[in-house]
């Protein structure tokens, strides 16, 4: 039994399908790069649409919090994002130890 062995010819294809694939990608790079290109070229989705309204609306609730925290506490609060869903958190000061 002879071993089939993979004729020279199927390299050269490769070498074009990586050439085409190489001048793809930087026309692909050149239009990304023009001002509307995004636009014209993908249009979100719904899903995109509803993480954006979300982000914006967790914003304006945590805007308010914040608001509401500093009106009402005289202790200091800042926005960031927690596991566990909360809006703003309690920050406490360092002091500097005493000598």
């Amino acid at each position: 039994m002879e071993m089939a062995t993979n004729p020279p010819g199927p390299a050269v294809p490769n070498k074009a399908r990586v050439a085409i694939l190489a001048e793809l990608e930087k026309e692909r790079r050149r239009l990304l790069s023009t001002p509307g290109a995004s636009i014209s070229l993908s249009r979100p989705s719904l899903k995109d649409f509803r993480d954006n309204a979300e982000q914006q609306h967790i914003a304006a609730q945590q805007k308010a919090a914040l608001q509401h925290a500093h009106t009402h506490s005289s202790g200091f609060f800042i926005t960031q994002d927690s596991s566990f869903g909360n809006l703003i958190l309690p920050v406490i000061p360092r002091l500097e130890p005493e000598s």
